[in-house]
């Protein structure tokens, strides 16, 4: 069984970004697979260091931090899973300051000894995993494709992990609602969609 890990990075329980994700991981069960859904604010990330213990060894072994926090319990889990959805909405023109937390966390991924001008991904040369990515904003819809750095963000998580994009789901819309519902032609766009991953 296919197993996808979705990692959302929205602070707003069942907010559009909370219901797109819902209904890409029931879209996936449908077709079998069997989805996990981590909720980056129900877990405790706590500030990169910036001090590069994790990225001096080289190699494609995984650096380990020196923060004994839950971000090792979500390397793991993506290390085990076969696909993912990365999901975030648009905050002041960028993913959440906790889904950007979670991503200079990803530091493992790199290998950066103090001689090197810039890092190396370790997993540049892995088998490359499939991923969605998820995002939203209150702004019109081209206004947060093309302005927003938020889809540029989600693009680098996923190269940082050792993936490739196969899809992205923009959700954007004017906010005229304080609780809106996904609309029913997203819910469509999302069953064909659920498909590129698996």
């Amino acid at each position: 069984m296919i197993k996808v890990l979705a990692i959302n990075g929205s602070y707003r329980g069942d907010g559009i970004t909370d219901q797109s994700v819902e209904a890409l991981a029931q879209a996936l069960e449908l077709d079998g697979a069997e989805v996990e859904i981590i909720l980056l604010r129900e877990h405790p990330i706590e500030f990169c260091l910036n001090c590069r213990a994790c990225t001096q060894k080289p190699g494609e072994v995984l650096g380990k931090c020196v923060i004994h926090d839950s971000m090792q319990e979500l390397i793991d889990k993506i290390e085990k899973a076969d696909c993912y959805i990365l999901a975030a909405p648009t905050n002041f023109g960028s993913v959440t300051a906790i889904f950007k937390r979670f991503m200079e966390r990803l530091a493992v991924y790199a290998y950066w000894s103090w001689d090197m001008n810039g890092p190396q991904f370790r997993k540049a040369q892995a088998t490359k995993k499939k991923a969605l990515l998820v995002s939203s904003c209150a702004a019109p819809g081209i206004l947060g494709r093309c302005f927003f750095g938020t889809g540029k963000q989600l693009k680098m998580t996923v190269k940082t992990i050792g993936a490739e994009v196969v899809g992205s789901l923009f959700t954007g819309m004017i906010a005229k609602q304080q609780h809106p519902k996904l609309p029913e032609r997203v819910k469509t766009k999302i069953k064909a969609f659920a498909k590129r991953l698996i």
